[in-house]
């Protein structure tokens, strides 16, 4: 529809997740109109960001340093360990302010279609980290999906005789929701993990 750099921008835009060509094209109209700071400003924050972060050395975390602020804070409950697919999952588990223990992302999940096997996961390490002590419980907090559980169902056998009591977070409908819209899964966990009234 466009022609050159503009269209080369609405395509770049559009390959970023969640963003379809609708909104590739609105950003792409918005970049085009601000002001020359504003994107400047925009431009050095993206580069700036591929340069200083990288991964935590201890749980996989994004970090600015070799470990994370969540890995360097003592007052975390080491005891605990909560296992995750994302960096992004941290933080929406931080937000609820409610679990103090450590993290350690996997960096996906396993998907044989997609072609993810546990060895390109961050499940090696999971293993090193339990094998040296101290932690006491395995938190699975991975997504409700196939590649969820088929995930978490690897990590509980690989650790089945390690000690350690793996859990994994309640799940069940939604507050607001109907039964009819429930999946199989959901619905057959929201029966699994019921308790008394």
């Amino acid at each position: 529809m466009f022609q050159g750099i503009v269209q080369d921008l609405i395509d770049e835009l559009g390959m970023l997740p969640g963003v379809g060509p609708k909104s590739a094209q609105r950003i792409a109209f918005y970049v085009l109109g601000a002001e020359n700071a504003s994107i400047e400003r925009l431009a050095s924050t993206l580069t700036e960001v591929k340069r200083r972060i990288r991964f935590c050395e201890v749980c996989g975390n994004i970090a600015e340093e070799e470990r994370c602020a969540i890995c360097l804070d003592e007052r975390r409950n080491g005891a605990l360990l909560c296992v995750v697919e994302e960096p992004r999952d941290v933080f929406a588990i931080e937000r609820l302010r409610e679990y103090r223990g450590r993290y350690h992302v996997l960096g996906g999940a396993i998907d044989p279609i997609g072609g993810v096997g546990p060895a390109d996961l961050r499940i090696q390490e999971l293993q090193d980290r339990v094998s040296q002590g101290g932690i006491t419980e395995v938190i699975l907090a991975l997504d409700p999906n196939v590649q969820g559980e088929a995930t978490s169902t690897y990590i509980a056998r690989t650790l089945a005789d390690s000690g350690v009591e793996v859990t994994r977070l309640a799940s069940g409908l939604p507050v607001g929701g109907d039964l009819d819209y429930a999946d199989e899964m959901t619905l057959g966990r929201a029966f699994a993990g019921r308790r008394a009234f």
